[in-house]
């Protein structure tokens, strides 16, 4: 083996490990290696695999304005107050300039950068339709391998095809909101069909309760939530739990 050859197997046996210590340094730069397709990220994930614990994974989807960034921030402190290690997979369009993410870590949830135990990340889309990246599954592999308890996958917000979240995500939510012009027709191909939970988010505004009504008979579940002021997020945070026994006790996680 040229020495080349052995300084590379060295980095990535020791990303690999500083990744499973949970190093949020390292879990930055595989997810970036990912991103670009670059031989060694696909090397530290094979070293990746093994027994770990299974992190929720959860899927936050809806339309643009809804507040989905708002109430993944209030989400966020709450599972922090149980204990438990929190990262966000934020997907974002892409800038048409650098080709990354328009909207940046240092600009989502600024309250958590200094807890060790949250970890953020935005991603661009790069292309890839149904409001997800391409390195995303891979990007909550890595999150599993290095400890995250709770894995937030926010999608980009384009609208009622963006479903691919439901392939990687043992639970979603779909936010909506009064006053976005969310046709609940339109919405019930997409957004809906594949959510667990809806959440009425902006709920002490006009035309909350309307909408609530008109959508109680499309979905297995529904909470209304005022995520700037933190109400409702108790109950979300039950209706998660909920459904995620129901996944256990089916046996969907892999």
């Amino acid at each position: 083996m040229s020495g080349s050859s052995l300084r590379d197997a060295v980095d990535v046996m020791a990303l690999a490990a500083r990744v499973k210590a949970g190093d949020p340094r390292a879990v930055s730069r595989l997810i970036s290696l990912i991103e670009n397709h670059d031989v060694n990220g696909t090397a530290v994930l094979d070293r990746l695999e093994g027994p770990a614990l299974h992190a929720e994974v959860i899927g936050v989807t809806g339309y643009p304005g809804a507040g989905k960034s708002t109430l993944i921030d209030q989400l966020a402190s709450a599972y922090r107050r149980q204990g438990k290690k929190v990262a966000v997979v934020a997907v974002d369009t892409t800038s048409p300039i650098s080709g990354g993410a328009i909207l940046g870590d240092r600009i989502r949830m600024q309250e958590h950068t200094l807890d060790p135990g949250v970890f953020i990340r935005s991603m661009a889309t790069r292309g890839t339709h149904g409001g997800v990246a391409g390195a995303t599954r891979d990007a909550v592999r890595v999150l599993e391998a290095a400890g995250y308890q709770v894995i937030f996958v926010e999608t980009v917000g384009v609208g009622q095809n963006e479903v691919d979240i439901v392939g990687m995500a043992s639970t979603v939510v779909t936010v909506v909101a009064p006053g976005l012009g969310d046709d609940v027709q339109a919405m019930k191909a997409g957004l809906l069909e594949v959510a667990q939970i809806v959440v009425v988010n902006k709920a002490d505004r006009e035309g909350a309760e309307s909408a609530a009504a008109d959508l109680k008979e499309w979905v297995p579940r529904l909470v209304r939530t005022v995520a700037v002021k933190g109400e409702g997020i108790p109950e979300l945070i039950e209706a998660i739990a909920e459904h995620q026994r129901i996944v256990d006790l089916q046996g969907k996680r892999s």
